[in-house]
């Protein structure tokens, strides 16, 4: 299939309707807790997992989820990725208690892991070197147009209708997709039917799981204490292993999971880490921007959401306009710029005040959007430029798995600077013991107890504190995104490759072909 008959664009078109689905079932479910709470009478732990599941089944199962699209063919596994999400998003809306309700989680969650690799992959078989930098630009972007539309989407339904739509909207999605890839995509397996590795595939399930759930628990409580570490050793033992047993299964002659020999290609292993890099500097920034909105602003969860477009449209004309730079100044100077344009915009957002107002979070969002749309559509395209003709989709899942690592990562890290940079700067003399301790708990915490003492000072004080502990935490970004700008400096592409043919698994141990 050629990018130039019309069949591609169909198929772009669906993928990226399912990952605007994809990425509101797990946006929207933010907003929606409060409603669940009551109608699945969930406890604050059962609210935790209704979160976390979804998030650890798509940590375990996105390199399966690979495996599946290289042994299976693409259209059957996105075909089926996509039915498991859609029969997990019609059992969250059924759900009368909350078992149910995680239960459904982790059959949507397992759907995605399926659909989402196997989804990139495919751009790498139904465009041509000319147009996929595009492709995946743009596929990239609606990936993050599912951050503002969640929390907007959600507030419009649970204010109007019934809470179980916001799951129900994703079936026609489903079915609509499905109907468009089953005429438009080819039934096309791949050339070599990769054999199975289930140690490497437990394995690396396992320590992803484990790790992902240690950095969570982590973020949540601000802290890495003895109990705490424990995962977070244990996932970091089991991928260490992972290694360890693949390379001894390669210098065998068997086959592998994924290649060792692949992540010494420092153009796939740099641009996946830098991917990660961008994660973690979106989740600082989508992290303080509602509460700043909300806290300090005086918004409601959906003004926030509306308030968050200049980021994600910034985002998305990076990311779509990322391929023309690159033609230009090659991978190495497009990142590199993407990442510096970031990396000033959070320095602008750090000297944020109480009085700045909605004008410079607007300039600054949109300035970082940019950067980061293009550095994250550049870096992406390098990595999957490097990924094995013969096993597309296990190397888009490997790319994946180290981008997705970068999100609980940066809740964990950015949030305990926030955290702590609000303890430090709230007044709290003069209260009571417990309400001090409440007050340091949170910004609206703080909030809600000087509305209710009417203390004005005490909100003034919250309000400063939040905007000091984000400040920091915009500071820590940026520095962040300075080192981003070095990396891909550094290992990048300096120029466009020529493409002559993508890696094959026998020779992804090679020389990088990356200029």
């Amino acid at each position: 299939m050629r990018s130039s008959d019309g069949r591609p664009w169909w198929t772009l078109s669906v993928l990226v309707l399912a990952m605007l689905a994809i990425g509101l079932d797990a946006t929207v479910l933010s907003v929606s807790l409060p409603t669940l709470a009551g109608v699945l009478d969930a406890s604050t732990s059962s609210l935790q997992w209704f979160l976390a599941a979804y998030t650890l089944v798509m940590a375990a199962g996105v390199l399966p989820g690979g495996v599946l699209g290289d042994r299976w063919g693409h259209r059957r596994a996105l075909l089926s990725g996509l039915a498991l999400f859609g029969l997990g998003s019609v059992a969250c809306a059924l759900s009368s208690d909350s078992g149910q309700f995680i239960a459904a989680r982790v059959l949507a969650g397992l759907g995605a892991a399926i659909a989402v690799p196997t989804s990139l992959s495919t751009l790498l078989l139904v465009f041509d070197e000319r147009d996929r930098a595009r492709a995946v630009g743009i596929w990239t972007a609606a990936g993050f147009l599912a951050l503002p539309a969640g929390p907007i989407l959600g507030g419009w339904i649970l204010a109007h209708h019934w809470w179980g739509w916001i799951f129900m909207i994703n079936v026609p999605v489903v079915l609509a997709g499905g109907a468009v890839l089953a005429a438009v995509l080819p039934d096309s397996p791949p050339r070599t039917r990769p054999p199975s590795d289930p140690a490497g595939i437990l394995i690396s399930s396992t320590g992803l799981a484990v790790l992902t759930y240690g950095i969570i628990e982590a973020g949540r409580s601000g802290r890495v204490d003895g109990g705490r570490a424990v995962p977070l050793a244990a996932g970091l033992l089991a991928l260490g292993a992972l290694v360890a047993v693949e390379r001894r299964r390669v210098a065998s002659g068997r086959t592998v999971l994924v290649d060792p020999r692949l992540l010494s290609r420092a153009s796939f292993s740099a641009a996946s880490a830098l991917g990660a890099l961008g994660m973690f500097l979106t989740v600082g920034a989508l992290f303080t921007l509602p509460q700043y909105f909300q806290a300090v602003l005086g918004s409601d969860v959906m003004g926030s959401g509306v308030r968050l477009l200049p980021t994600v449209l910034g985002i998305a004309a990076g990311a779509v306009t990322a391929h023309r730079a690159v033609v230009r100044a090659g991978a190495r100077g497009t990142a590199a710029a993407g990442f510096a344009l970031a990396a000033a915009a959070l320095a602008l957002g750090g000297g944020t005040g109480t009085g700045s107002g909605y004008a410079l979070a607007a300039v600054w969002t949109v300035l970082f959007g940019v950067g980061l749309g293009t550095a994250m559509a550049t870096t992406a395209t390098v990595a999957l430029d490097s990924v094995p003709v013969d096993a597309p989709a296990v190397g888009s899942a490997l790319v994946q798995t180290v981008q997705r690592v970068g999100a609980p990562l940066g809740t964990a890290v950015l949030g305990s600077v926030l955290n702590s940079g609000y303890r430090n700067a709230l007044e709290v003399s003069g209260l009571p013991a417990g309400a001090a301790e409440q007050a340091r708990g949170s910004v609206f915490a703080a909030l809600e107890l000087a509305r209710r003492a009417g203390d004005g000072r005490l909100a003034d004080s919250a309000r400063a504190a939040f905007v000091h502990g984000s400040d920091l935490m915009l500071q820590v970004c940026a520095a962040a995104a300075v080192l981003g700008g070095i990396l891909a400096w550094t290992f990048l592409p300096a120029l466009p490759p020529d493409r002559p043919a993508r890696p094959t698994e026998q020779d992804a141990g090679g020389k990088d072909h990356a200029p």
